[in-house]
């Protein structure tokens, strides 16, 4: 998968508590986001989330806003949750959460005089240890990566 560095949230960013992605994407004034081609965005689990107390909850924000804080005018457009122990719906199991899994939030086509001109990731950790590193990018939704991903240690003879 090709990936532009003008679309990265976030490249291998280390959360310990709810943050805003590192990057924030400006769309421009007037120009809709997924007009043309529908969008996603992709992320990449770099270092497992913590479940050590069985507590921790992972949410995934994709949010929109006229100001590049992603702050109170902003709109989410899209979330994935992900909790440890029984997870209840629409929730996924944290065990997911692995190094290497790879997920994605399709994007709704939406003018920006509507959702905003500034598109970011907001993660909200909740528990009592949660840990994650990730990496987040926006693409085309043809893009995504689909198919299997193995555990290392194969041998090839």
């Amino acid at each position: 998968m090709y990936l532009d560095k003008a679309n990265q949230f976030s490249d291998s960013q280390a959360l310990t508590a709810t943050a805003l992605s590192t990057n924030v994407l400006d769309l421009g004034v007037s120009n809709p986001l997924g007009v043309g081609e529908p969008m996603a965005v992709v992320f990449n689990v770099e270092v497992a989330a913590d479940q050590t107390t069985g507590d921790e909850d992972y949410t995934f924000a994709v949010e929109a806003a006229s100001t590049a804080a992603i702050d109170t005018t902003r709109q989410e457009l899209g979330r994935l949750i992900f909790e440890s122990g029984t997870p209840t719906a629409p929730a996924l199991d944290a065990d997911l959460l692995v190094p290497g899994f790879i997920f994605a939030l399709p994007l709704p086509v939406v003018p920006t005089s509507v959702a905003g001109r500034y598109l970011g990731v907001r993660y909200t950790l909740a528990g009592t240890t949660p840990t994650i590193t990730v990496s987040a990018h926006l693409v085309p939704i043809k893009n995504v990566p689909v198919g299997a991903i193995y555990a290392k240690g194969y041998v090839i003879s």
